[in-house]
């Protein structure tokens, strides 16, 4: 690093984002020293186990964030596909490599002590791999090559993470779809993706007696199928002459499935199939002559459909391990386990229930002190919050880290670069999804899939990986005005 940008570089460093980073560090710190002291101990303080090793991962990361500063930018653009491709190579090791621990093959263990988990640091590679196809001279969102490796880049470290039977981190990366979208990806491709995982639910819960279907609610998987097909035209293609099918096509279905469940029970998959198969037949009728990029997008659509619909339970009973068969059951409300897969959630409610308005204060929380709560210093760490700082402490919480968020997005919008605005997106996505996925399974509004709250939970794959993460955003913007 040359004079110039040695001061530009320490002028420009973003110590706002510094700043909200070392107060997520702290606050991390002393709820892991919360959620792990001794009751028996009577306010005396000691260092030991968990406490420590913490304290020994945030030494690791200050120099690893150290490090990364002191980089020059030119080198995360020339080594990220290098990076990708060992990354890559070390998730499918990892797969043969790592013992079976709790279901997953996912950490290495370097010593007694010492495990990572390579799925952590795929996000930092993969998202400086994504900022270095996008950042390409030839590169067009317009182009279906391009776009397709773009897709490639985040689908196939997810696709060996799910093998590791870490479905949980695997999820992360579906948040790169929002990066492309700041990038030029078209609305539709979101819009038909949210129809898809709705589809994936409804038919998890409605489709099949086995999971509890009602005589009551067995209209509801066709007639979202019409509605999302119907809504994507509308909103995307503006097919207009696809009003006719609200008129003919659906009631249609809706009624030959009522009648035919009126004299014998079915499974209500066939239905539904019929369904798309009459709709698909019509958008190819009504197809001919007129307005054909649009009426293929909705044909791919339907096949999806068909495809996800006929998929779902073989992916539910054949990749999903059997806690996480019970944890989805148990949050769509098909399966009362309060012993078991719903113990974590209904013991993190009551913890965060009891510290009302201001908290018991802390070291005072007793679910957290008498260990009801499981993985409580790990997953759940937010109801240690909860507990002790009440709602004022939590929002407290939640306020840092939308504005770090927010900070991010900020950060990510002023590069003068393709590449470091897509890698500051990418950094903001991630850190926001980890966010949102890990106080909705504390609250019980998602399933439980077991990923961290970035920068507190105890971990030091993951405190590392995310210091890296972020740092290299700060080692990007601070020069900025100076990097092509």
């Amino acid at each position: 690093m040359n004079q110039r940008k040695g001061t530009v570089f320490f002028k420009n460093l973003d110590y706002v984002t510094v700043l909200l980073y070392l107060v997520l560090i702290v606050i991390g710190w002393l709820t892991i020293y919360a959620a792990s002291y001794d009751i028996q101990l009577d306010g005396k303080i000691t260092l030991e186990g968990r406490i420590t090793s913490q304290l020994v991962w945030m030494g690791v990361s200050f120099g690893a964030a150290l490090a990364t500063l002191l980089l020059d930018t030119a080198f995360y653009k020339k080594i990220a596909p290098y990076l990708y491709v060992l990354m890559i190579g070390l998730l499918i090791a990892t797969i043969f490599l790592a013992p079976d621990i709790k279901g997953s093959r996912s950490w290495l263990v370097i010593t007694d002590t010492i495990r990572l988990q390579p799925a952590e640091f795929s996000k930092v590679t993969t998202s400086l791999m994504l900022a270095w196809w996008i950042n390409r001279f030839e590169f067009s969102m317009k182009k279906a090559s391009d776009l397709l490796v773009a897709f490639l880049i985040f689908l196939l470290p997810m696709g060996i993470i799910i093998l590791q039977s870490e479905t949980g981190s695997a999820l992360v990366f579906l948040v790169f779809v929002l990066v492309l979208y700041r990038e030029g990806l078209t609305g539709a491709v979101h819009m038909f993706g949210f129809f898809l995982a709705a589809l994936f639910v409804l038919t998890l819960a409605f489709a099949d007696t086995k999971w509890g279907m009602t005589d009551a609610v067995w209209v509801v998987v066709p007639l979202f199928i019409y509605l999302s097909i119907f809504l994507a035209s509308e909103l995307y293609c503006h097919v207009k002459w696809m009003r006719p099918a609200a008129l003919i096509i659906a009631p249609a279905c809706l009624a030959v499935g009522g009648i035919v469940h009126f004299f014998r029970p079915i499974n209500f998959a066939y239905p539904t199939l019929i369904a798309l198969v009459l709709m698909i037949g019509f958008v190819l009728f009504q197809a001919i002559g007129r307005r054909g990029r649009h009426v293929w997008a909705l044909v791919a659509f339907g096949f999806l459909s068909i495809g996800m619909q006929s998929g779902v339970e073989y992916f539910f009973e054949n990749i999903l391990q059997p806690h996480q068969q019970n944890r989805i059951l148990v949050s769509l409300g098909l399966k009362d386990d309060p012993a078991g897969a719903g113990y974590n959630v209904r013991q993190s409610l009551i913890a965060i229930g009891s510290g009302e308005l201001t908290g018991k204060g802390f070291l005072n929380g007793t679910q957290t002190k008498l260990s009801y709560v499981p993985e409580q210093d790990t997953d759940f760490i937010f109801c240690t919050i909860g507990e002790e700082h009440g709602f004022i402490g939590s929002a407290a919480v939640l306020l840092v880290y939308l504005t770090l968020v927010l900070r991010l997005l900020w950060l990510a919008e002023r590069q003068t670069s393709r590449f470091a605005r897509v890698y500051g997106y990418s950094v903001a996505c991630i850190l926001f999804f980890h966010l949102t996925i890990n106080i909705g399974m504390v609250i019980g509004l998602v399933p439980v899939i077991g990923i961290p709250l970035p920068y507190i939970s105890y971990g030091g794959s993951s405190l590392l990986s995310f210091t890296i993460l972020l740092f290299i955003l700060l080692r990007l913007d601070a020069t900025r005005s100076i990097d092509p």
